[in-house]
């Protein structure tokens, strides 16, 4: 686990500032059933929280509610990989409005005015009702870019692989 100070550390790295620009995140959570769902959502990040927007009326609200953990990934789609790793607890505020947040977090999506207008019109039109926010304030944060952090599991495979060649190639399972 990471301290909070640890947390905000990662969280302002620069490939990090990077990633939390993006617009879309992976949220995972658990369904009343017990089982895990993982499901692509757009999102912003206001410097301390990411804030996800969604329908009054989304299945997922429910679970959130009856559990708020969550885990995050943000992620490219190149070689290699950078990934932003993230947990905590989801706060549920249901608005009346257009939250800002939902607008801002397609802001990279290519429209032209005359698209972004049109959209913007749909929105408002679709959830007249209002949304709710999703507010996820990071926990635990973790960053891999494959160049200076590595996944734990790898990290330990090159621990075991230098000490292998230390010994000579033998290894602690090996017969001698």
């Amino acid at each position: 686990m990471t301290t909070p100070d640890e947390t905000t550390e990662i969280l302002n790295r620069p490939l990090s500032r990077e990633l939390l620009a993006r617009d879309l995140t992976r949220l995972a959570y658990v369904a009343k059933d017990g089982t895990p769902r993982n499901v692509p959502v757009g999102f912003s990040w206001n410097g301390a929280e990411i804030v996800i927007c969604t329908a009054k009326n989304a299945p997922k609200l429910a679970h959130l509610r009856e559990n708020p953990a969550v885990a995050l990934t943000i992620d490219t789609e190149v070689h290699p990989p950078k990934m932003l790793l993230i947990r905590g607890r989801a706060e549920l505020d249901v608005t009346d409005g257009i939250p800002d947040e939902y607008l801002e977090s397609s802001g990279t999506y290519q429209m032209t005015a005359e698209q972004r207008v049109e959209w913007e019109a749909g929105v408002r039109s679709l959830y007249h009702e209002g949304m709710v926010r999703i507010v996820v304030t990071p926990t635990w944060a973790k960053l891999i870019d494959f160049e200076t952090t590595l996944p734990s599991a790898v990290e330990e495979l090159f621990r075991r692989q230098a000490e292998r060649q230390a010994s000579g190639g033998r290894s602690a399972d090996s017969e001698e």
